[in-house]
């Protein structure tokens, strides 16, 4: 019996890529809410509609505020940012276009700056529970996954947890910084570890906003004001707040 012919992709192939764009994007609003693929479904129609010469586009990383797309023209970075945010639906913008200085966008989001709000929570015990969760060797927690309750350990991914000093506050705010790591470790995760470690569960629920992304190196500031704002120099600009539910995470994948 003769072997079948290796089958082939339909139609011709893909043109060569030119030029690599970094997208850096915000949900805001009701699209914070929105799934992965809802969001993936979205770019690709704005691609169609702002007629960009795209050879391919790989997958968003962590919480989708950038998208990495190869180009089979070269595009000037501000027009094609303009020309996506103007064919996205709105509350999902464009932050930032810059191209590609080569390597995995996976391996160059490192890490993550977190800013947890805490209504009606005291500054003073903001802190407390913040130096109770640094302390600990390890702080285990339960995520509820799409494969079932899991347990792991929040506090190894996280690299600095602060309650900002300076004039009172209208409540108290933590600022994170955590490593990407294999499961995620969440701001959900590290409220529930503060709850674990010190007892500190808010009474209303946390809103929290990722501040930025990129290499660990370049978020790590001991000028708590101070965020790198460009996706090559290490960050995304502030994409918006959300509230979390400890303890429940939207499936993803890789978790």
């Amino acid at each position: 019996m003769s072997s079948l012919p290796p089958k082939s992709p339909d139609g011709p192939p893909p043109p060569p890529v030119v030029q690599r764009v970094r997208v850096c994007y915000a949900k805001r609003g009701r699209l914070r809410f929105t799934s992965h693929r809802d969001i993936q479904r979205a770019f690709e129609r704005a691609l169609r509609r702002a007629a960009v010469p795209m050879a391919y586009s790989t997958g968003t990383a962590s919480e989708a505020e950038y998208v990495e797309l190869g180009l089979a023209e070269r595009v000037e970075p501000d027009r094609l940012r303009a020309s996506l945010d103007h064919a996205l639906p709105p509350d999902l913008d464009i932050l930032l276009v810059d191209e590609s200085q080569g390597g995995s966008l996976a391996d160059y989001l490192e890490a993550s700056v977190w800013r947890i709000e805490l209504p009606e929570v005291e500054p003073a015990a903001a802190q407390a529970a913040a130096a109770a969760f640094l302390a600990a060797e390890q702080v285990d927690v339960q995520r509820l996954t799409k494969n079932g309750m899991r347990t792991f350990d929040a506090r190894a991914a996280v690299v600095e947890l602060s309650a900002p000093g300076g004039p009172p506050p209208v409540c108290a705010i933590l600022r994170v910084v955590v490593r990407h790591t294999t499961p995620a470790v969440r701001p959900d995760d590290v409220l529930t570890g503060l709850g674990a470690v010190a007892g500190l569960v808010p009474p209303v629920p946390p809103r929290v906003t990722r501040l930025a992304q990129g290499p660990l190196t370049l978020l790590l500031s001991h000028d708590q004001g101070v965020v790198p704002t460009t996706p090559e120099c290490g960050a995304s600009p502030t994409s918006g707040s959300t509230v979390v539910a400890p303890g429940v995470e939207e499936p993803t994948t890789g978790d």
